[in-house]
């Protein structure tokens, strides 16, 4: 599924063991779901490995709360000669689909990575 956000990457359902004493999911637990999407977009655009090397810039919009159907849209946001940035961003579903919350955005960027683990060219577009 895709709409202006990008294309859905994960959809995810938080546990009870994510949790932070206020009720709410934890920071880290969103900022891994939205690592693991963009790393799958940029390895697509890569055609191999990635690594993360940069967050450009993250906002928190709302909080995550349990029972929450947690959904990551991504899409690359510009590219480079061994790296792109990609956006993503992270909404949830509520109360069986009636709500839809904006809960965070980012740029996360990716280097394209070859056998050795240094950086390579990214295939052309």
């Amino acid at each position: 599924m895709s709409d202006m956000r990008g294309e859905v990457i994960l959809r995810v359902v938080p546990r009870p063991a994510d949790i932070n004493s206020n009720g709410h999911i934890f920071g880290g637990w969103v900022l891994s779901q939205m690592d693991i999407a963009g790393g799958i977009v940029a390895g697509r655009i890569a055609q191999g490995a990635v690594a993360t090397v940069a967050i450009e810039s993250m906002k928190f919009i709302s909080p995550i709360l349990m029972g929450d159907l947690v959904s990551v849209y991504a899409h690359a946001e510009r590219r480079g000669r061994t790296s792109v940035a990609i956006r993503i961003d992270v909404v949830a579903t509520r109360g069986g689909g009636a709500e839809t919350v904006d809960l965070t955005s980012g740029v996360f960027t990716f280097v394209a990575l070859d056998e050795s683990h240094r950086p390579r060219p990214l295939p052309d577009a």
